[in-house]
């Protein structure tokens, strides 16, 4: 379908404009061959309306004659004879309906008045379509344009899903590792903490899955997830690793991407819990403030612990994947002072309605 048919409003100012255009040449007609302005309208209107739709074809002359298609001599030699042929026809359809009013409704110049008005139209005809070739050629690169921008966007979201695909694969393999070699350990020493903690990383893989396979979940949720990742490594570390949580009712609802905090928390155990004797807690904080939703995460360390490998990499995923999601309305503040380490994520506050 023509793009001017593909909407009512368009049809009506196409149709507009072409009412000028018949306004403009009654007016033309009667100054050329004296009449009354009701004759002149009689005669030009149909025509009007009926080469409104001839000029409409220019599209597909547009379409099968490309601009750097053909030399320039060949490509003005075609559309200059599409243009001739329009107006010819026009012309014939026009000496047809002048002869017709003239024998039936004796409505119209005599014979010599007839050929300068056919002359007239032949010559505003041609020009008609080649201003109609003109507009197609830039309604075709306006179309371009716009259809190259969209294959960028769909190539950009692919390359965003690509790599957050590709950032989700990185969560948990070290954790897992991690888990099964302490689940080895502890089947000769404690069999029954190995079995639970069997079950607890059998109900933790299970549910990052199902999160993982959602583009937003509640923030109550992730948080959930969390707390079972802790509960894993409260029986690997015993009463060394404490759990504190404080989060909002409304920042519960929150949507938030899928495995965002549990690397945070599994950094504050590896990076930091661990390497203290005593152990510590983790502390995890959730609020909403009008329209940021604020998520803190902080443990203490050692500072004269040695760096471990590995360090920075949970964290700069979770970088990745806000800036990712949320290019330009998400933070992630990282501070060390007096012995703790704190994790600070700023996030726009959505709801199930408003994320749609």
């Amino acid at each position: 379908m023509h793009p001017l048919l593909a909407g009512r409003l368009r049809v009506v100012l196409y149709l507009l404009l072409w009412t000028g255009i018949g306004a403009l040449l009654t007016a033309l007609l009667v100054r050329l061959e004296p009449r009354s302005v009701p004759h002149a309208l009689v005669f030009v209107g149909p025509l009007t309306l009926v080469y409104a739709f001839v000029c409409l074809s220019a599209l597909w002359v547009c379409r099968s004659n490309h601009v750097g298609g053909a030399s320039p001599w060949r490509l003005g030699a075609l559309l200059a004879g599409a243009a001739l042929q329009s107006a010819t026809a026009w012309v014939v359809l026009a000496a047809g309906w002048a002869a017709l009013l003239r024998v039936q409704a004796g409505i119209g110049p005599d014979r010599d008045g007839i050929l300068r008005e056919l002359g007239v139209l032949f010559v505003i005809g041609f020009v008609l379509y080649a201003q109609s070739i003109v507009s197609h050629y830039l309604v075709l690169a306006f179309e371009a344009a716009r259809a190259t921008e969209r294959r960028l966007l769909e190539s950009r979201v692919a390359a965003r899903e690509a790599e957050l695909r590709a950032l989700r694969t990185q969560l948990h393999p070290h954790f897992l590792f991690n888990s099964l070699n302490s689940i080895s350990a502890l089947v000769g020493s404690d069999a029954e903490a190995a079995r639970r903690m069997c079950q607890l990383l059998g109900d933790f893989l299970r549910t990052s899955l199902a999160l993982g396979a959602r583009p937003l979940v509640p923030l109550g949720e992730e948080l959930a997830l969390a707390e079972r990742y802790l509960a894993i490594e409260q029986v690997r570390f015993g009463p060394r690793v404490a759990v504190e949580r404080r989060s909002d009712p409304e920042a519960e609802r929150c949507l938030v991407p899928p495995l965002l905090v549990q690397p945070l928390v599994e950094n504050a155990v590896k990076h930091g819990v661990a390497g203290r004797l005593e152990g510590g807690t983790v502390r995890i904080r959730a609020r909403r403030s009008g329209a940021s939703l604020e998520i803190l995460v902080e443990n203490p360390f050692d500072p004269d612990t040695p760096p471990r490998a590995g360090v920075g990499l949970g964290l700069d995923n979770v970088r990745r994947r806000i800036e990712t999601l949320e290019p330009g309305s998400a933070d992630m503040d990282v501070s060390r002072a007096d012995g703790v380490f704190r994790v600070t994520l700023r996030l726009p506050a959505r709801e199930s309605a408003d994320a749609a």
